[in-house]
């Protein structure tokens, strides 16, 4: 008669969550990117080119943190 014997690694039991903090740090630094670059671009248009587009200087924070 064969036996067999489940062997459990501690490894998989912490791959999740360490994948899922990964992806999480990943993601942040991906969103903080694109909210400065969008708030270096907007920063670089004119207060009449921030006005065509129905925005004035103060709009730039808080439009790249949307």
């Amino acid at each position: 008669m064969t036996t067999l014997f489940a062997r459990s690694t501690s490894a998989g039991t912490f791959a999740l969550p360490i994948a899922a903090a990964i992806n999480h740090l990943v993601a942040s630094v991906m969103n903080w990117n694109d909210a400065r670059v969008t708030r270096k671009a907007l920063s670089r248009l004119t207060d009449r080119e921030l006005n065509d587009i129905g925005l004035v200087r103060g709009d730039i924070d808080h439009i790249s943190k949307i």
